[in-house]
């Protein structure tokens, strides 16, 4: 059995909206409200004209948060409109699956608005037990998390749904789900008998996931998963330099 590393991950949506997804995304305090994959991203102190350093943290649990830091720098506007950034990153904490990585966003103007899409990759640690961990567990949730805070972004930009009410969206919509399910084996149970009722849930469950979500409900299946045509990196990242594998300061210890 092979244990090579799978394809990086991609994602696109196109935004319908005239305001300017570039701020909405490069802004700290603006990236961590709609993206799922953080919970705090914080600039670090930088010298002049070098790539501007980065604080992140996610909290796993109410009494956990793995942090890393990272180094990012962008082309703010090209010829043709199109703009890119890209970033390395790396995260010390021995319990973060998740050791190093790097990605980049464009953001390429067509006539229907903006393609806002990624390109990352990264490197699991703990051996091949991580291996196995990141392949059929963490990389498609990263994956899955992209895509569903890209489409927590449009509507943000295109319907004014604030990242806050567009989780509580996604949350009401998954408990009524949920309840759908829950409540089509209730109602066989007592006629079909058990093994029936668990069929009837079940179905009801396939159901549920089968039917798209509410217009106002972020959805990770609108975004485009497999990029139309093959890509390359920007030459941009080969300038950065990957982040040191600790933190830069001891206020910077994970919580």
């Amino acid at each position: 059995m092979s244990y090579g590393s799978p394809p990086s991950l991609y994602v696109e949506a196109l935004i319908r909206a005239d305001l300017d997804t570039w701020e909405s995304t490069q802004e700290p305090a603006s990236h961590q409200r709609w993206d799922l994959r953080f919970t705090e991203i914080d600039y670090l102190p930088a010298e002049p004209g070098a790539p501007q350093r980065f604080r992140y943290a996610t909290r796993v649990l109410p009494f956990l948060t793995i942090a890393g830091t990272g180094v990012s720098a962008g082309e703010k506007r090209r010829p043709d409109g199109t703009r890119t950034s890209a970033l390395r990153f790396a995260s010390p904490h021995p319990l973060s699956l998740l050791a190093e990585g790097s990605g980049y966003w464009r953001y390429v103007p067509t006539g229907e608005g903006v393609r806002f899409l990624t390109g990352y990759d990264y490197r699991p640690r703990w051996g091949r037990a991580g291996a196995l961990a990141d392949r059929f567990a963490l990389r498609p949730l990263m994956g899955w998390a992209t895509a569903w805070s890209f489409d927590r972004l449009r509507l943000c930009l295109e319907r004014g749904i604030s990242p806050r009410r567009g989780l509580a969206h996604g949350l009401c919509e998954v408990a009524v789900r949920a309840l759908a399910a829950v409540a089509a084996g209730l109602l066989a149970g007592p006629a079909a008998g058990t093994v029936l009722a668990l069929t009837a849930a079940l179905a009801a469950a396939v159901l549920m996931c089968v039917v798209p979500p509410l217009p106002t409900t972020p959805a990770a299946r609108r975004c485009l998963r497999t990029p139309p045509a093959p890509v390359r990196a920007p030459r941009l990242l080969d300038r950065l330099t990957a982040p040191a594998d600790r933190p830069a300061d001891s206020e910077e210890q994970p919580a």
